[in-house]
């Protein structure tokens, strides 16, 4: 199955290794907290968090550059507790620097690696909208402590 930002290979993330579940690919489970954040302020606070998750485990959709940006965003702000407004700022202020952050090769041709994530976006969809908060959370933290391994691998 491939849509316009993953491929599903066997019904697992050709990418995060994320399997499909109710007929939703990966990006189709990562839709449902974005909605989710309409009904909780709360869980739309942590929107960052959620995104970069999602999108670190989703290296193909960015140019090499925007996705090392995305990772040292991902760990200046976790590493040093930044508020959401700070990593808004600085992340528009690095991002000027690199310019074209987005992968312009379209979806279909694009080169994908797959890594093996103790987490993926599987856990927040199936935790439901009302452990959506916690789940984040422990993707956030979940993800900080796999990322030396895979950017010693790179």
């Amino acid at each position: 199955m491939v849509d316009n930002h993953t491929v599903m290979v066997d019904g697992f993330c050709a990418e995060c290794g994320c399997r499909e579940i109710d007929g939703h690919s990966c990006f189709g489970q990562f839709e449902f907290p974005l909605a989710w954040e309409h009904n909780d302020p709360a869980l739309y606070a942590l929107h960052f968090w959620l995104v970069t998750c999602y999108m670190i485990q989703h290296p193909s959709n960015y140019t090499e550059e925007g996705y090392a940006q995305m990772i040292r965003i991902f760990v200046d702000a976790y590493d040093n507790a930044w508020d959401t407004p700070h990593i808004l700022k600085v992340n528009r202020e690095r991002v000027k620097l690199i310019g074209k952050i987005s992968n312009p090769t379209p979806s279909a041709h694009r080169s994908r690696k797959s890594r093996k994530w103790s987490m993926t976006i599987n856990d927040i969809y199936l935790g439901g909208e009302e452990n959506a908060i916690e789940g984040l959370l422990r993707w956030k933290d979940t993800i900080r402590r796999e990322l030396p391994t895979f950017s010693e691998q790179d």
